[in-house]
């Protein structure tokens, strides 16, 4: 039986700046417009934490009941080390799920209900990552499905739900905070290339290989500092962004350097951190200027 403590690591904290960061920029992108409202963006703060602990646990159960993390490097899974039953571990996904889908339906009810529709996609999005006869995460798509949910629909749908439209800062934002997102993401599947290879999980890390892999993360990890550049135009106080960039070299720094395995898992928690400072530094500034 798995106690509090491993519940709470087999729902991936380090993954939680995949969810603030968002709700974040588009709450900074919807005060650039003089239309943040604080209610809604706390509510989008709940669906965005609820999605992604409900994501991860059906992660957990889906690699799980496969095999996929028989034989893992990375941190702890419920399923896979047998301390849940795969049953407990569903119903927590669906639990986490169903509480983002109750909070997503207030936006939808107080904003626009095509909303609700928007909200099914990031539900079958979640379950079908690694769910489903055909997960999409088994066949390399992983990492655009993060830059669309947790970049581009995160970030627009925080800003519109509070201005009740989305500009060219938003969109620039929700750019940036894909990136990273998919740079987190990019970490994590770079380390786990070996026990994936031999699964049959073709991620697209698999599907590059070592070298483009780590070419890549750098990359995403490049991306959002060029944005901050390109903000300028709205606000000279963009560049505080840049300032996020030490952490973004301290991410990378395993990476480049070719580390692999365990040596691996500063670079997915730094390209975390590298994303929430770059998202509260731009969401500040854009909402300032």
């Amino acid at each position: 039986m798995a106690t509090a403590a491993e519940w709470i690591e087999g729902a991936r904290p380090r993954t939680l700046p995949n969810a603030i960061a968002p709700v974040l920029a588009g709450t900074g992108a919807a005060a650039s417009l003089d239309a943040a409202v604080w209610w809604k963006a706390a509510l989008a703060l709940l669906v965005s934490l609820a999605l992604i602990v409900g994501v991860n646990y059906a992660n957990d159960y889906s690699d799980g009941i496969r095999g996929t993390d028989d034989e893992r490097v990375g941190p702890l899974r419920l399923v896979g080390s047998k301390l849940a039953s795969p049953k407990a571990v569903r119903t927590a996904a669906v639990l986490s799920l169903a509480i983002g889908a109750v909070a997503g339906l207030v936006l939808a009810a107080t904003t626009a209900w095509w909303l609700v529709v928007v909200g099914a996609v990031c539900l079958a999005g979640a379950w079908f990552y690694t769910g489903g006869s055909k997960p999409y995460g088994y066949s390399g798509f992983g990492e655009i499905a993060v830059f669309v949910f947790f970049g581009l629909i995160a970030v627009l749908g925080t800003q519109y739900v509070q201005a009740l439209r989305v500009d060219w800062v938003g969109l620039l934002l929700a750019i940036g905070v894909g990136a990273f997102s998919s740079a987190v993401l990019v970490a994590n599947n770079l380390r786990d290339i070996p026990t994936d290879t031999e699964s049959g999980k073709v991620t697209l890390a698999v599907k590059l290989g070592d070298t483009r892999t780590r070419t890549l993360h750098m990359a995403l990890l490049a991306a959002p500092f060029v944005i901050s550049l390109a903000l300028v135009a709205s606000t000279p106080l963009a560049l505080a962004g840049l300032l996020a960039l030490p952490l973004a070299i301290r991410a990378n720094a395993p990476v480049r350097t070719g580390k692999g395995g365990l040596e691996l898992i500063p670079a997915l928690r730094d390209s975390g951190l590298a994303l929430l400072a770059w998202s509260a530094l731009s969401a500040l500034a854009v909402g300032l200027g």
